[in-house]
């Protein structure tokens, strides 16, 4: 999991504690507002901090995560 800054990782705290097990969805749908808007670079960024979500949600697993 590629994480691009400290700042998506803030953004990704800040919508799981505004949204709790709703955040990840909050990032999709703010990611389809900027494709839609055609701002490509804001789409990536919040699909990463879906992604990033939804590692954090996950259930811990035995390996490790690099």
């Amino acid at each position: 999991m590629h994480v691009p800054d400290a700042a998506a990782a803030t953004e990704a705290a800040e919508l799981i504690e505004q949204f709790g097990g709703f955040a990840a969805d909050e990032a999709a749908a703010r990611a389809i507002r900027s494709r839609e808007l055609g701002n490509v670079i804001h789409y990536c960024r919040w699909r990463q901090i879906q992604r990033l979500i939804e590692v954090l949600g996950e259930e811990p697993v035995d390996a490790t995560r690099h």
